[in-house]
């Protein structure tokens, strides 16, 4: 039974694309970890500059305000530490342009927050979706997790997909399954909150990836369950 007790024990590291993809997928779980007592870590992969579309007309939000928003939603959720691995702004929405032993290498080892250096008993990665740095980055997660010798390099024990609501334009093997759900109900409010405090990217009601919507999304999550509220993920490995 996963509940509380599996729960507080743990060290999670997420690895996040983007400043706010870590809150569609995952809040509410971080939240409850922390909340227990448990451990969380949070790897940014990058942080640009992005020209939004309104009414015809683009908007440009700078890496600089997408950073100050993520500090936000990191203390909101006390996570114990984050890390942005590209500086460069260039790097937002080009990661398939990096070589992808450059990145298994900054998430392995290379990083502030590397899998050797935090050894997390759960890591938490974007799944494969229609968006470049989210595909590049779910096959170097894949990479860095691998099963190795024991002593020569961390073996994580569980490796989770998280949700996005943008997932619903993903079709045939690549749409996203959840297969273990975690209970948000106390932490839904958290949740949104957090979707909230990155508030360049806030859109209307209407818009799949609004508090609103969001908020459906996972009111329905845990439906599939028969809770209040849930968040959904598919499993690539669980050994316990």
């Amino acid at each position: 039974m996963y509940g509380d007790d599996f729960l507080a024990r743990q060290r999670l590291l997420v690895i996040t694309p983007h400043a706010d993809d870590e809150t569609y997928g995952c809040a509410g779980t971080m939240a409850r970890i922390k909340a227990l007592g448990g451990e969380v870590y949070v790897v940014l992969a990058t942080a640009g500059d992005v020209a939004h579309f309104d009414d015809g007309d683009t908007k440009l939000v700078t890496h600089e305000t997408r950073l100050r928003e993520f500090e936000s939603v990191m203390q909101l959720l006390k996570v114990d530490d984050w890390d942005l691995l590209f500086t460069d702004p260039e790097a937002h929405l080009a990661l398939d342009a990096k070589p992808r032993k450059e990145l298994v290498g900054l998430l392995e080892s290379g990083g502030k927050l590397a899998i050797d250096r935090i050894r997390p008993t759960m890591v938490m990665i974007p799944a494969v979706s229609y968006n470049q740095d989210h595909e590049a980055l779910f096959h170097a997660c894949i990479t860095a997790t691998r099963p190795g010798v024991r002593g020569q390099r961390h073996f994580v024990p569980m490796v989770l997909s998280y949700d996005n609501t943008s997932l619903f334009w993903s079709f045939g093997r690549d749409r996203f399954h959840p297969t273990w759900y975690v209970d948000i109900s106390e932490y839904l409010d958290v949740k949104i909150e957090a979707m909230r405090l990155h508030a360049s990217q806030v859109r209307s009601p209407v818009y799949h990836g609004s508090p609103e919507s969001l908020e459906l999304a996972t009111l329905l999550r845990g439906r599939e369950v028969s809770a209040e509220a849930a968040e959904g993920f598919a499993v690539h490995r669980a050994l316990l």
